[in-house]
C-alpha cells in the first residue's frame, strides 16, 4: 500500500498569524476570499482562497515573522484510515501516533495526521469529512 494512493494533490499552506483580522485584510487585498473562518477552542481560524490556492491562518500559535513562517503544507487526503497505515508502513516520521481531528471546520470537520520531512518540515494528510 503506497500513501501515493490516498491524496489528490496540495489543500492548503498553513500559516501562524500575529494579528488574524490583519492577516485576512491583507489576503483580501491580493484578491483572496474568504472561504471560511472557523473556531478553534478559544481561537480562530481562516481559510483564504484565490483559484486553487488555498492558505490557512490562525490565532494562538506563535508567529515566527522571518522566512521560514509556513508551518506546514497540507495534502487533500481522500481516506485518511488508509493513508495513515500507509505512512506507517512506508516507515515515514509521523509526528501523530493517531488520526486527529477538528469538528468545527468546514461543515462536518476534518480528520489529519503529519510527518516530518527530510529538512523537519511538516506535511499534513488531511481529509475534510
Amino acid at each position: 500500500m503506497a500513501l501515493k494512493n490516498f491524496f489528490t494533490g496540495i489543500q492548503h499552506v498553513g500559516i501562524p498569524s500575529a494579528d488574524l483580522n490583519k492577516t485576512i485584510d491583507f489576503y483580501k487585498s491580493l484578491g483572496f476570499e474568504e472561504a471560511g473562518l472557523f473556531k478553534n477552542g478559544k481561537n480562530r481560524c481562516a481559510f483564504m482562497r484565490f483559484g486553487n490556492l488555498t492558505i490557512e491562518t490562525w490565532e494562538g500559535d506563535p508567529a515566527v515573522m522571518k522566512a521560514g513562517a509556513i508551518n506546514h503544507i497540507s495534502l487533500n487526503t481522500v481516506d485518511i484510515e488508509k493513508a495513515f497505515s500507509a505512512a506507517k508502513e512506508q516507515g515515514l516520521r509521523l509526528v501523530n501516533d493517531e488520526i486527529q481531528s477538528i469538528p468545527s471546520f468546514w461543515d462536518r470537520g476534518i480528520r489529519f495526521f503529519n510527518i516530518l520531512g527530510p529538512n523537519e518540515e511538516t506535511i499534513e494528510f488531511c481529509q475534510i469529512l
